[in-house]
């Protein structure tokens, strides 16, 4: 194992502060992880689904925050508090603004299913979602499913919709694509296989696919539409789970439930109401790319998002309530069933392709998935500021054009759609830049600390007066020698005057005693370069 993956997997593990010695290396702040170590084996898993569901609920599996004392930080981040290119993660919006071509093509736009005849290789019945997968003339496979008859449109338009999003986001993502079909273009392949209502496994039989059709909604023209997900490549190996790490992965080092990315995937589930955010809904592939073999993670699954619930428009309980949740529970005992939670107050417009979404109820800190999730619980402000600032950064504009790609017959569901992600964009912002200095985009420019005041930039604050207290830092022993005569982000003379190899420090606060930023600078070469960040709240 190489130096530079030694000092990742030690950072991974225990944090870069655990360390003691030096804070900074020469290849802070690090954009992408090293190089994979390479795996050639690991192991397939299935999940059930009333397992993780009770095992969550009863049980609260994996590290939870202490209620007393000092937080468990993030790791898998960075100096600079962001989360490295790896098999989890790729920023995309959160490095820089995509363009509107990078938004609509989000995974993929090469590999829809070709024309023609589709041969059916294999079918489920069980579960409320019945799917089909195909195998289109060219030998491409793809995993089909429709919506249900009450609400045509909803489910597909939300799988294709939310993928875009989670790809934009810096998430793994299946390329999705919407199709329309005709009965006659299904074939049943030699060897095609059916898993029933009680998980069985037969031949299957063309009047098979005409009974997983029957509840699907056509068209005019008798064309029936589904979402055709791309076949993930590689080994597939079954689901992650939101806690612990895969002990078959050299390369899964951190406790999945303090990743940053898995933290601030709550913010994020909040804004486009993914509350079947599940271990069922993730999946692990052995892949082989750029001459490396590694494990690489999915988030997969979104018919459940936004105002779908796959086979059904959603209750309006859904991102409210757990599944099972005592206290709402014991209020309407206690109340004798008079008690009535706000959420039911919630108006929905009659959209059948949206189905139940809506903004003004919505509130993001008390949003919940179906049922607890270990890395959700573990969120800290600045997980959730990594995560708003990003779902800040998507532009009305941007929100409607990705929305149009679920193809919606009525243009009030775009309407509604579009109007209600905006909304809960804006109170994301209102909720968590608070709750730290929203401060972001350190440079180093014309003499001085530059950044940007998000919630100015947003405004949903008023501007701000800032004081900086600058100080030399050691990066062995992490000791800081306050410089005298600054409070500005005017550069002092001793920074400006730094040789190479000297490190700064400027802690920035405004108003609220408990917040701050430290910006650390490292002049490299004679070129004065921001290298971290730390954020107190």
């Amino acid at each position: 194992m190489g130096q530079v993956q030694q000092r990742v997997l030690a950072l991974g593990l225990l944090g870069a502060a655990a360390l003691g010695a030096q804070r900074f290396y020469d290849d802070d702040p690090l954009g992408r992880e090293p190089a994979p170590l390479r795996v050639e084996k690991a192991h397939s898993r299935k999940l059930s689904d009333y397992y993780d569901f009770f095992w969550h609920t009863f049980a609260e599996p994996g590290e939870h925050q202490p209620k007393a004392g000092k937080k468990i930080p993030a790791r898998a981040v960075n100096t600079l508090g962001e989360v490295p290119d790896s098999g989890w993660y790729e920023s995309r919006l959160g490095r820089r603004p995509m363009t509107m071509e990078e938004l609509l093509r989000g995974p993929g736009v090469s590999n829809a299913p070709a024309s023609g005849t589709w041969k059916v290789i294999a079918a489920k019945s069980e579960g409320v979602t019945p799917g089909l997968t195909i195998e289109d003339s060219r030998g491409a496979r793809y995993l089909m499913k429709v919506d249900p008859v009450s609400n045509p449109e909803m489910a597909t338009g939300a799988d294709v919709i939310g993928a875009k999003f989670f790809y934009a986001l810096g998430y793994h993502v299946p390329e999705n694509y919407i199709v329309t079909f005709t009965r006659e273009q299904l074939v049943v392949g030699p060897g095609s296989v059916l898993v029933d209502a009680m998980g069985k496994r037969r031949p299957m039989h063309d009047r098979d696919v005409d009974e997983v059709l029957f509840n699907v909604p056509r068209d005019g023209q008798a064309r029936y539409r589904a979402v055709a997900s791309f076949f993930i490549k590689g080994d597939l190996l079954g689901p992650f789970r939101f806690f612990g790490a895969r002990r078959d992965d050299p390369n899964d080092v951190v406790p999945h439930e303090h990743r940053r990315d898995m933290r601030g995937l709550f913010v994020f589930c909040a804004w486009l109401g993914h509350n079947d955010v599940k271990a069922l809904n993730s999946l692990d592939s052995l892949v082989e790319e750029n001459g490396q073999r590694f494990v690489k993670h999915y988030l997969i699954d979104f018919g459940a998002a936004f105002g779908s619930d796959s086979f059904t428009a959603k209750s309006p309980r859904a991102g409210n309530q757990y599944l099972f949740d005592v206290k709402p529970a014991a209020a309407q005992f206690l109340s004798l069933g008079l008690y009535v939670p706000h959420w039911a107050f919630a108006k929905y417009p009659h959209i059948p392709a949206v189905g139940r979404f809506e903004s003004k109820i919505f509130e993001p800190e008390k949003w919940k998935a179906n049922y607890p999730n270990p890395a959700f619980d573990n969120r800290l402000p600045d997980d959730t500021f990594w995560a708003a600032k990003q779902v800040m950064a998507f532009t009305d504009d941007q929100i409607r054009a990705i929305v149009t790609t679920g193809q919606y017959s009525d243009p009030a569901a775009v309407e509604w759609l579009t109007r209600a992600l905006i909304e809960r964009r804006d109170k994301i912002g209102r909720t968590y830049f608070p709750r730290v200095l929203p401060l972001d985009q350190f440079a180093v420019r014309d003499g001085r600390l530059q950044f940007e005041d998000l919630g100015a930039k947003y405004r949903l604050t008023p501007a701000r007066q800032y004081t900086v207290r600058w100080a030399r830092f050691d990066n062995r022993s992490q000791q800081q020698t306050a410089l005298a005569g600054a409070s500005d982000p005017t550069l002092p003379r001793e920074v400006t005057q730094s040789a190479a190899g000297e490190y700064f420090a400027a802690e920035i606060r405004s108003g609220e005693a408990s917040q701050s930023v430290t910006v650390y600078l490292r002049n490299k070469a004679g070129r004065l370069e921001v290298v971290g960040i730390d954020r107190t709240w």
